[in-house]
């Protein structure tokens, strides 16, 4: 099964709690009327598409209506297809490289939302490229995280750089850099904590990393990446939102859209945020993260192809 084939497949709770049932309630209306919209309203927020997004969404089907670009309820899912792609791709373009020297990636995000597998799948993707990877293990707090990693990065050919647990995350962050640069490596990624818990502390803590990163290695980090859970739904915007505001994401990873019937929040997301996807995950597979591209994205999530 091809990649947009498995795409199709995860978004399939999606599907059925979304598109599916906005094909079933334009079948019951001869035209486009209040009483239509307040049900697609109610359909768009159960897929957890947002209230703001909703109500810019049904603004732009009424603008529509105005202009005989919409003439009747058929129309409306292909016209809302077209927006949701529009909106995703915003922005849309290829991971950032750096121009000369190893490109760093710090990925951020809350625990439990699959971050360190993330990062394993993305040092997969760019082994595969034929890419050297090093990993930085910078969760220096969380019990285990460095053991896990170092697993991952056995499992994938990829170095990991580690201190004791309980060091200093920025010092970690430090020391990968240097071993990124001397070793040639092409591609460091750098895991960091997760303890919402203490939201003051970690946030200073991904700045600090941030600073240190940039001041080893010029334009660095080149991908300030954020993992989002999409099974949390509205929570994960409330994530994003947070991460925003105390480090400079450059773009969001979508995890576990196989096992949900939220991955409309990746639009909300986007739409709010102004925040481009990057990657997109649907499986446990080491092959199911890939990068995002919004026509793909929006034509699965239509049932299409």
């Amino acid at each position: 099964m091809g990649f947009f084939d498995r795409l199709k497949e995860g978004l399939s709770k999606t599907r059925k709690g979304f598109t599916d049932k906005i094909e079933q309630l334009v079948t019951g209306y001869a035209a486009i009327d209040d009483d239509l919209l307040d049900d697609l309203e109610a359909v768009l927020l159960a897929a957890d598409i947002g209230a703001r997004t909703a109500g810019a969404l049904l603004g732009d089907i009424r603008a529509a209506v105005k202009t005989k670009e919409i003439t009747g309820p058929d129309d409306l899912v292909p016209f809302l297809k077209t927006r949701i792609a529009a909106i995703l791709a915003e922005g849309e373009g290829a991971p950032r490289e750096a121009a000369a020297g190893p490109t760093v990636i710090v990925v951020v995000g809350v625990n439990v939302v699959g971050k360190t597998t993330t990062i394993a799948k993305l040092g997969h993707y760019y082994r595969e490229q034929g890419r050297r990877v090093l990993l930085a293990a910078g969760d220096t707090f969380r019990a285990a995280a460095g053991e896990q990693l170092e697993i991952w990065g056995r499992r994938i050919g990829a170095e990991v750089i580690r201190h004791q647990e309980g060091a200093d995350p920025a010092a970690v962050a430090f020391d990968a850099v240097q071993a990124a640069k001397a070793r040639g490596a092409g591609l460091l990624i750098v895991d960091t904590a997760g303890r919402l818990h203490t939201k003051a502390n970690l946030m200073e803590e991904l700045k600090k990393v941030h600073r240190v990163i940039g001041r080893e290695l010029p334009g660095a980090p080149h991908e300030v990446l954020l993992v989002l859970d999409a099974t949390t739904g509205q929570n994960a915007l409330s994530q994003a939102k947070l991460f925003k505001q105390a480090v400079d994401v450059t773009g969001l990873v979508l995890t576990k859209l196989d096992g949900t019937a939220k991955g409309g929040v990746i639009v909300a997301v986007k739409n709010e945020l102004d925040l481009p996807v990057k990657w997109i995950g649907v499986g446990e597979k080491m092959e199911d993260l890939r990068p995002f591209v919004a026509q793909d994205f929006a034509a699965a999530l239509f049932g299409e192809r």
